[in-house]
Parts: structure tokens; C-alpha cells; sequence
């Protein structure tokens, strides 16, 4: 019997900053609900490339890229499949528009944010919010290693 590897399949996210708030995308394909925009990184592509390309293809904007912000790459993070995402902070200049995979981008404040909000984009968005007010990374994603010792 032959083995066939079943790897998690490689996307991106890109949170951009517009003033103080971030841009999001009103998803054209199931899962339904808004989120940041992003996919899948095409084969050869740097995750970097991948990043800006998505960016611009879901909201016409041209992004800078900041920071790689963190990986999130719990199994179920995606209804569809295991992926793995790794999520940059960008800024951008501009009024989105919803383009491609995209009904509509809009612009949302902290505390206006719309629902409901695909994947696990809700997490990555409090992670962000939390990280912008000055929590620093290594207790946002504080590592559980009570796996290695149970």
C-alpha cells in the first residue's frame, strides 16, 4: 500500500492599517462572513509576495508590508481544510474595494466590528488589537507545553 502525505496547505493574511482601522473583506465563496483578506501561497511564490498580491487582488490597495505578525495554524481554523496561515501587519493608503474573491472591503474601527467573521479571523484580530495596545507577543502566544510534560 502507498502512503500519500497529506500536508496542511500554506495561506496568508495581511491585517492593514488604514488611519486607525483595519480593512476587511466580505467573502464571495463559502465560508461565508467577513475577513482579512488573503489565500492560498501559489507554488514558487514567497509568503511575502503571496501577502501583497492578496492584499491588492481583495482590495486594490497597495500594501506595505510592516511585520510578520505570528503563524496560526490550529487544524480547524479553516471549515474546508488544515492550513496554515502566517499573518503580516501592512499599511496602506486609500479606499478599499472589493475585488476578486471579495463582495465588498471596508474600513472598521475596534469596536465596530462587523459579524460574523470567518475562519479564526476574530481570534487574529483580538491578538492584533492586543499586541497594538502593548501586550507583548510572548504572552499573547504563550507556548502550552504541558504537552511535553503529562
Amino acid at each position: 500500500m502507498i502512503h500519500t502525505p497529506r500536508n496542511p496547505l500554506v495561506t496568508v493574511d495581511v491585517i492593514i492599517e488604514i488611519d486607525e482601522r483595519i480593512v476587511l473583506i466580505r467573502r464571495r465563496n463559502p465560508p461565508p462572513g467577513w475577513a482579512l483578506p488573503g489565500g492560498f501561497v501559489d507554488y514558487g511564490e514567497a509568503i511575502e509576495t503571496a501577502a501583497t498580491r492578496e492584499a491588492q487582488e481583495e482590495t486594490g490597495l497597495r500594501v506595505e508590508l510592516c511585520e510578520q505578525f505570528h503563524t496560526y495554524s490550529h487544524p480547524d481554523r479553516d471549515p474546508r481544510h488544515h492550513t496554515v496561515t502566517t499573518v503580516f501587519i501592512a499599511r496602506a493608503m486609500g479606499t478599499p474595494q472589493g475585488a476578486d474573491d471579495a463582495l465588498e472591503a471596508a474600513l472598521f474601527s475596534r469596536h465596530l466590528l462587523p459579524a460574523p467573521l470567518a475562519f479564526d479571523h476574530g481570534r487574529i484580530i483580538d491578538d492584533y488589537f492586543r499586541y497594538r495596545d502593548g501586550e507583548p507577543l510572548r504572552a499573547i502566544f504563550k507556548p502550552d507545553l504541558s504537552v511535553f510534560f503529562s
